[in-house]
């Protein structure tokens, strides 16, 4: 059997909570291997609609183990929170179903303040982030001074850890003439919290290591979207961690070879939250069409999501640098009823036609889409179960949209309801 990774292929909301949580029933394992609680999956099961932000898609599923990995940044409040909220909807949570790796990194108040600061400064470059600490948090990581899960568990030698710690943070907080953080105060919130968390901290890498050899079916579960990677998407405009497939291997402690099949999420057309470039945006009425009719709000922010027309170029490009081999189409439905459909091809840059992004921020914020128009369908692909039932100009979009992205579309989804998918290949078969 096959271990799958799940993905975005564009900006983030994809549509990945609905296909993560239809593969998550056929999982033994669930795993997160990368991001905070910026990330948002709407799940929608027997019509009751779960909102998760940290938690892997499978903690509503009886029988499955849910594991946050080591590249993933823990709120461990947020997470009590979510644990919290998920109760109240009939769904326990316990260590018997989820396991938090002991390396990873935690996000603290300083972490959200900072992040907070920096999106509300009137001076540098303004990301867009959800505010939430994700990136800070990152930095420490990588400055080896960020405190782990597992320093929750010697609270002794906590005040030391947080002090070294606070050495940089205050420093950076008198220079921003903010309140300097108190070290007593912060450790005493963490062993308030620490009971709390401790209970589901494993050794992640030796647990699913030992799942693997088990022969349990393990599903890879991403945030975000691959042009929101920090070495391979829309630089400065990206979230802080590496959000490609290859990420699944760092980000749980596998390593590539547990690796066999990376499903794409792939919108039918694009959005984006945030600032930064979008070729294809559309800020005119069919724009506007778009947004209502696909619902384009985010689950963590709320935030009204910017939409165009599906941009072949980008999807390529995420194809080939998050090794993706199959695509799951969403959201088919929401271009019933047009006309005609645009699909971006390629760009024109300074009076030349390319075929990728450049990495450039500057060329980026100048490249113009080049489209193809197709015709449009007047018949209904909500719910539709079957290819028999899509129209004969979808099915010819669908078809189109392969060819130009490079890579077979091998699940179609045509609503929310997780059964409403038309599937052409089982993504765990191998």
């Amino acid at each position: 059997m096959a271990n799958v990774v799940v993905v975005g292929s564009q900006w983030g909301d994809e549509g990945k909570g609905k296909i993560v949580d239809w593969l998550s029933e056929r999982a033994d394992v669930v795993v997160r291997f990368q991001g905070g609680h910026n990330a948002g999956h709407t799940l929608v099961i027997d019509g009751k609609t779960y909102k998760l932000s940290l938690l892997p898609s499978g903690v509503v599923r009886p029988g499955k183990l849910s594991v946050i990995g080591n590249g993933v940044v823990v709120d461990p409040w947020a997470l009590c929170d979510e644990i919290g909220r998920l109760s109240e909807q009939g769904v326990k949570v316990s260590p018997e179903t989820l396991r938090i790796a002991e390396n990873a990194v935690l996000i603290l108040p300083l972490h959200r303040e900072l992040d907070e600061i920096r999106e509300s400064s009137t001076s540098g470059t303004r990301i867009g982030t959800t505010k939430r600490g994700i990136g800070p948090a990152y930095e420490d990581k990588v400055g080896r001074r960020a405190l782990r899960v597992m320093d929750l568990v010697d609270l002794e030698a906590l005040e030391d850890k947080v002090e070294k710690l606070l050495a940089h943070h205050n420093a950076l907080r008198k220079g921003l003439g903010k309140e300097l953080v108190d070290g007593k105060a912060l450790t005493a919130q963490l062993k308030e919290v620490a009971p709390k968390i401790l209970p589901y901290m494993d050794t992640v890498w030796r647990l699913l290591d030992d799942l693997k050899r088990q022969g349990k079916r393990i599903l890879f579960e991403g945030a975000q979207g691959t042009l929101l990677d920090i070495d391979h998407g829309t630089y400065p405009y990206v979230t802080s961690s590496n959000t490609v497939s290859a990420q699944a291997a760092t980000g749980s402690g596998m390593g590539p070879s547990s690796i066999h099949t990376v499903l794409g999420i792939t919108k039918a057309y694009t959005t984006r939250v945030g600032e930064g470039p979008f070729p294809s945006e559309l800020t005119d009425a069919v724009g506007e069409k778009l947004g209502e009719r696909g619902r384009e709000f985010g689950t963590v922010t709320g935030r009204k999501r910017r939409c165009g027309w599906f941009d072949a170029v980008l999807v390529r490009q995420a194809i080939k640098t998050s090794g993706i081999t199959d695509v799951a189409l969403t959201k088919l439905d929401v271009l019933d009823g047009f006309d005609e459909v645009k699909i971006c091809v390629a760009y024109k840059l300074d009076g030349k036609t390319i075929d990728y992004l450049p990495a450039s921020a500057a060329l980026q914020a100048r490249v113009e889409p080049v489209y193809e128009t197709l015709e449009g369908w007047k018949e209904t692909t909500f719910g539709a179960r079957s290819w028999a039932d899509l129209p004969a100009q979808a099915i010819k979009y669908v078809r189109h949209v392969e060819e130009l992205i490079e890579a077979p579309v091998t699940l179609l989804s045509t609503s929310p309801e997780r059964d409403d998918t038309i599937l052409m290949k089982d993504p765990f078969e191998d």
